[in-house]
């Protein structure tokens, strides 16, 4: 294990994120032990291109209504980045609603591969200026699931997800 991808395990679990590790392979078995139905996600089409991450079959709506997302119990979107030292996932907004995929669910499970996984906020910064400058797009950097102490005892899920599971890829070499 690398160490970017050891420190992000770390910075995920001090942030009571559980992390699974799978291979294209075993991508859909894997996602099947994580997700709580029903769910809704977003198509990784445009992040991965393998076609083995996909959420095509899977009982996962890439495509739901307001109604199926106000309902869902997880969202399911592909990461474009780790942050080993904030153990933050950065998620590229796109048309298929990925942001509300993220944010509005009670369980949000981000997929993202470990060779994209950045040792530092400011390297994975630099990579996502460079993209983001060249499509002109925007990404949120999400750390953890929603907690708040604004009216004095901690609340989780005040303003995105109770809960939070990543799965990291792992592509065989």
């Amino acid at each position: 294990m690398s160490d970017s991808l050891s420190s992000f395990e770390t910075s995920l679990e001090s942030v009571d994120v559980q992390v699974t590790y799978t291979t294209p392979e075993s991508f859909h078995e894997q996602l099947a032990t994580v997700i709580r139905s029903p769910a809704v996600g977003v198509p990784f089409d445009d992040e991965f291109d393998n076609p083995s991450l996909s959420l095509d079959r899977t009982v996962i709506d890439v495509d739901p209504t307001p109604v199926a997302l106000r309902n869902a119990a997880t969202g399911v979107t592909p990461a474009r980045l780790g942050i080993a030292d904030y153990g933050s996932v950065a998620l590229y907004m796109t048309g298929h609603g990925s942001e509300l995929v993220s944010l509005l669910v009670e369980h949000h499970v981000a997929v993202v591969r470990a060779d994209d996984i950045a040792p530092s906020l400011g390297s994975a910064m630099e990579t996502l200026q460079t993209e983001l400058d060249k499509t002109r797009g925007s990404a949120i950097v999400a750390t953890g699931p929603s907690a708040t102490a604004d009216m004095g005892e901690l609340v989780q899920g005040a303003h995105g997800p109770r809960k939070v599971d990543v799965i990291v890829v792992e592509e065989e070499v």
